[in-house]
């Protein structure tokens, strides 16, 4: 065998990431047309279907966060036109659409059109990444095309003035709805391109002063709207006039979900128009800035991956059924778990009352030596106490002497002749008076 030409052994999951990736690089995001099947709503929010025509179908999911912006309740056998990103379920190796808007059909003819300007102009490489300039950190001047009474306008200029009111803003008015939109904004953006070129070129400036700034880079920018009226926004001659702009463009049109051809043609699609201001106004703090947008994309990739989670635990709800056969298994269990531990509560019982019966017959015996070596030092005590008695003194012939008031005379000098004494004997007490007293 060749191995040059043996083809590559993938992992499962390395093979279904690998599928995921291209189809996001080919064909997101898309729009598609179909027929509801098999739809069904989550407890979690999610919903989940099949969109079908009589040659395909492909299996979607509505994360509850896009499902909540539902104006219409959807029904199987319903016609509806999606819009969203291809992907894989790597849990199962399926093809699904992750639904980001879904309306009722009916913009057919401009979805078509739509399309097929989007696929000339991708094979012609008007989309090509690779042509695509990065934004300017700190540009000198910033070019604004959008209509002067259009909401658009107020929320750029408010961002603007927050973020770096030190930039110069140069708007060039024009119609962004309409017939006569598209030409008046490929007007705009040629007096707009003269200006980036180096040459002079007429504009409302907050100081008319000044002379003009150079721009360095340019927003398209409009509100949000039907297919119908953001149309304009999908003019070829339009389209082709964004690729020739001498600096970085971003398109700013519409809602989140909202794409025009001319979000594919411009160096970067903002996702509205005061997004789009954002991205070319980094505060002086750039580094924080770039912090910031870090921490949106962990945002949104932790977002994706609790709606990952959501999704199996969809799936696995779906697959439980009816519990009560885990409940009498969890049950059987429980029963099982409490003879044991009733078991080894005898046991332990069993185990202390032996514990106390050996710890009664230590105390008994501790007890009973105590009282016998008390007992001897008792004995000893009284025998001590016994050979004290005074009486033991008076039987071999002694005498107590006393005074009249019972104090014992123990000395020659208590008494003088005359006075009266008391002798005790052992068997009684003799009453004496004082003759005579010598000194030895």
């Amino acid at each position: 065998m060749n191995l040059a030409t043996a083809p590559r052994i993938w992992e499962v999951g390395a093979l279904c990431r690998a599928i995921a990736d291209a189809l996001e690089a080919r064909f997101n995001p898309v729009a598609v047309r179909g027929e509801i099947t098999g739809f069904s709503r989550a407890s979690s929010g999610h919903c989940y279907f099949t969109i079908k025509d009589g040659q395909g179908q492909i299996r979607c999911a509505m994360f509850r966060r896009a499902a909540l912006l539902l104006d219409f309740s959807p029904r199987d056998g319903e016609l509806v036109e999606l819009r969203g990103r291809l992907g894989v379920y790597e849990a199962r190796g399926d093809l699904q659409l992750i639904v980001e808007s879904m309306q009722r059909a009916g913009q057919g003819a401009l979805f078509e059109q739509f399309l097929r300007l989007k696929t000339q102009l991708e094979a012609e490489g008007l989309f090509d990444s690779a042509r695509k300039r990065p934004l300017p950190l700190m540009p000198r001047g910033i070019g604004l095309v959008t209509s002067p009474g259009a909401a658009a306008l107020h929320d750029v200029v408010t961002a603007l003035r927050r973020r770096v009111p030190h930039i110069p803003v140069t708007l060039v008015p024009a119609l962004v709805q309409g017939a006569s939109a598209a030409a008046s904004m490929r007007s705009a953006l040629s007096k707009l391109y003269a200006m980036a070129d180096g040459g002079g070129a007429s504009g409302a400036r907050p100081n008319a002063s000044l002379p003009p700034a150079p721009v360095d880079v340019i927003l398209l920018v409009r509100g949000g709207g039907s297919i119908e009226d953001l149309w304009a926004f999908n003019d070829e001659h339009l389209a082709r006039l964004i690729v020739q702009s001498p600096v970085p463009l971003i398109c700013g049109v519409g809602h989140e979900t909202d794409f025009t051809i001319a979000d594919f043609c411009a160096d970067l699609r903002a996702p509205t128009p005061t997004a789009a201001a954002e991205l070319v106004s980094q505060p002086r703090a750039v580094w924080l800035g770039a912090i910031d947008l870090l921490g949106e994309r962990l945002s949104d990739a932790v977002q994706s991956q609790f709606d990952v989670r959501h999704q199996r635990l969809d799936l696995v709800t779906q697959r439980l059924g009816r519990p009560s056969g885990l409940v009498a298994r969890q049950q059987t269990r429980l029963a099982r778990l409490a003879e044991r531990l009733r078991h080894s509560v005898l046991l332990k019982m069993q185990r202390l009352a032996q514990r106390q019966q050996a710890l009664e017959a230590e105390m008994n015996q501790t007890h009973q030596r105590h009282f016998t070596r008390q007992a001897e030092r008792l004995e000893r005590s009284a025998l001590r106490l016994q050979l004290l008695d005074p009486k033991l003194v008076l039987q071999r012939g002694y005498a107590l002497l006393t005074d009249v008031q019972g104090q014992p005379i123990t000395q020659v000098a208590q008494v003088r002749p005359g006075d009266a004494v008391r002798a005790a004997l052992t068997d009684g007490e003799i009453d004496l008076e004082v003759a005579q007293r010598r000194l030895l």
